[in-house]
């Protein structure tokens, strides 16, 4: 699929992997919304758009709130494309070190956000290009969305974040099957070690000590190589209902 001429969400679009693909989609002719809890990010990406962004502050675990996007996404041109980067971290342990059990509110936040937001914004994105005219042929959408290596290679502390990225893998190939009848494709992207603004308080040497257990290249992924990523996606019709590990062949160790 072409982005030319389209609209496309994108969640989380503030920072990270959803401003530099927020920058991809525009430089190839797409519009797009951004969509991120903070305004002061989301607008400023959507700022250096120029004509060809605008933000909405918005959260993605609120189906009302995302509905309202897609409506005003869809008033830029047919949203034909989504992409879910929208997310949050956490470590912690099943059982503290004193014993203590984890604590649930903070792993039920990070599958409302990570999980069960990215299951909302990929529905109402496609009720919506449902309702379009399908293209050559016969492709009406795509859906990307954000998984993890976690969700294969989840390190101590990471129950939390691994659940709720091997949800977002385990639903994109049923989703896909969903929608294959009115030509919509889903995939999802696991990325590995990204150097994006959730890596930013870590020294040099942190750096360099995570850069160096990658097996080639040996280096910390980049925004850029995600958004490169998202474009090969939407453009090559035939990937659809799979999961694509972006991470330099690493396979995480237990910490």
């Amino acid at each position: 699929m072409d982005v030319q001429g389209i609209s496309a969400l994108i969640t989380g679009g503030g920072s990270g992997l959803g401003a530099a693909t927020a920058r991809r989609v525009t430089d190839a002719g797409g519009h797009v919304t951004v969509l991120d809890r903070d305004r002061d990010k989301g607008a400023a990406v959507a700022s250096e758009l120029g004509a060809l962004g605008h933000f909405v502050e918005a959260d993605v675990t609120d189906p009302d709130q995302v509905a309202e996007v897609v409506g005003a996404a869809a008033n830029y041109g047919p949203l034909r494309l989504a992409v879910n980067c929208a997310g949050i971290g956490l470590g912690a342990r099943t059982i503290a070190r004193d014993g203590s059990p984890a604590d649930i509110d903070a792993f039920r936040r990070v599958v409302e956000i990570n999980l069960i937001g990215s299951y909302i914004v990929a529905t109402r994105a496609a009720a919506a290009m449902a309702e379009l005219e399908p293209l050559d042929r016969g492709e009406r959408g795509v859906i990307v969305n954000t998984a993890s290596i976690a969700a294969y290679d989840g390190q101590i502390g990471q129950t939390a974040y691994a659940a709720s990225k091997g949800g977002v893998v385990g639903f994109t190939l049923p989703m896909a099957r969903d929608l294959s009848s009115v030509g919509i494709r889903v995939n999802t992207i696991a990325p590995g070690i990204i150097d994006t603004p959730l890596l930013a308080g870590l020294n040099d040497e942190m750096r360099e000590a995570l850069a160096a257990g990658v097996p080639f290249p040996k280096r910390l992924g980049t925004p850029e190589d995600y958004a490169d990523l998202v474009m090969a996606v939407v453009g090559n019709g035939y990937i659809n209902g799979e999961t694509i590990r972006m991470d330099g062949a690493l396979r995480m160790p237990p910490r």
